[in-house]
C-alpha cells in the first residue's frame, strides 16, 4: 500500500510539472496544417496585408477605419450628425462587400430599468438599421438585437462612462441571407 501511495504521488508530481511548462506549445518543429504555399496565415497577413486592417475588404478595416459604432445622446434613439457620417461609411463598405451580413447591437447606459433599456437599445438598433436600409442596403442583410444595459463598455457612475454605453454597434460576418 505504501508503494501505491508513493507511485501515485510521483505520477501526480510529474503530471503537475508537465502542466507548468510555459513553452510547451511553442514548438519550432511544429507543422502548421493551415499553411498555404509554405507560409502560415499570420505571416501571410503580415506580408501581404490581406485580411488585416490595411485590406479594405476586411472586417478589421471595417471596425478600425470605417467605424463599427455610433453613440447616442441621453434617452434618445435619434442619430447624431457624427453617427450618420459613420453609418454612411458603413453603408458604402457593406454595399461594396456584399458577402457580409450585419447585426446591429443596441445598447444603453445603466440608468433606468432593465426593461426600459432593452426597449431603448432596440430603438437605437432599429434607427441604425433603418438608416442603412435607406442608403440602399437590403433589409434581409441586417438584423438587430438589443442588450439594453447588460453589456456595458465602461462601468462607473459618471457621464463619461454613460456616454460610451449609449451606442449601437455593427457586427459584420460572412454569411448567406436567410
Amino acid at each position: 500500500m505504501k508503494h501505491f501511495i508513493k507511485a501515485a504521488l510521483v505520477i501526480g508530481a510529474l503530471s503537475l510539472s508537465a502542466c507548468t511548462n510555459a513553452d510547451r506549445f511553442d514548438n519550432a518543429d511544429a507543422v502548421d496544417l493551415n499553411a498555404q504555399n509554405g507560409l502560415n496565415a499570420a505571416n501571410d497577413i503580415n506580408q501581404t496585408g490581406l485580411g488585416g486592417a490595411n485590406d479594405p475588404a476586411s472586417p478589421q478595416f471595417f471596425s478600425q477605419t470605417i467605424g463599427d459604432r455610433v453613440l447616442f445622446e441621453v434617452d434618445t434613439s435619434t442619430l447624431t450628425a457624427a453617427g450618420r457620417a459613420t453609418l454612411d461609411g458603413q453603408a458604402g463598405w457593406l454595399a461594396t462587400n456584399s458577402d457580409y451580413l450585419a447585426v446591429i447591437e443596441g445598447h444603453a447606459d445603466e440608468q433606468g430599468t432593465r426593461e426600459y433599456n432593452l426597449a431603448l437599445g432596440a430603438r437605437r438598433a432599429n434607427a441604425v438599421r433603418e438608416y442603412l436600409v435607406s442608403k440602399g442596403l437590403a433589409a434581409s442583410r441586417i438584423r438587430t438585437v438589443s442588450y439594453g444595459k447588460e453589456r456595458p463598455l465602461e462601468v462607473c457612475s459618471a457621464e463619461s462612462c454613460y456616454a460610451q454605453n449609449r451606442r449601437a454597434v455593427t457586427i459584420i460576418s460572412i454569411g448567406q441571407n436567410s
